[in-house]
């Protein structure tokens, strides 16, 4: 699996529950975090209105890139 590196900036006090969160569940920080993204990714993709949301974003871009073709 190909890996892309990404910075994400949290205040101090969020940083520490991640921390004490990872430590507690036995697992690197970054591991957390992913598993919390693909969490999140899940709840988005099973919302109506988000998959509403994101077929009328396609359509517009489908538009956009075929006029941009002629």
């Amino acid at each position: 699996m190909a890996t892309k590196v990404t910075s994400l900036r949290l205040p101090d006090h969020m940083a520490a529950e991640l921390a004490a969160v990872a430590r507690a569940d036995d697992m690197p920080v970054s591991e957390a975090v992913r598993e919390a993204i693909e969490k999140h990714i899940a709840e988005r993709r099973a919302d109506k209105e988000f998959q509403k949301r994101v077929k009328e974003i396609l359509e517009e871009d489908q538009r956009i890139l075929k006029r941009l073709a002629e």
